[in-house]
């Protein structure tokens, strides 16, 4: 999730939140991520407010995990966080 990808990403994931109720972001994948993708993911959530639509982000890699500590972005995501012993 890098400013090379986030475009691409970005037009998947309002696609999908378009289509269903829903939208659960696994973030098990994610090995890398910077503040393109950090906007990302606060952009679709709030998409997701917007049109009464749940995006929950999940399964946070260790990746996703250091960004959101580093920017202190736990209380704006708002998302159950497992960290997992590194």
């Amino acid at each position: 999730m890098t400013i090379y990808g986030a475009a691409e990403c970005r037009d998947s994931l309002r696609q999908c939140l378009l289509a269903g109720a829903e939208l659960e972001i696994d973030l098990s994948g994610v090995t890398e991520v910077d503040s393109a993708g950090v906007q990302l993911l606060i952009q679709a959530k709030r998409e997701g407010a917007r049109l009464g639509k749940p995006v929950r982000l999940v399964s946070h890699s260790p990746a996703i995990q250091e960004i959101i500590d580093l920017y202190r972005l736990a209380s704006e995501f708002g998302d159950l966080m497992i960290i997992s012993p590194r």
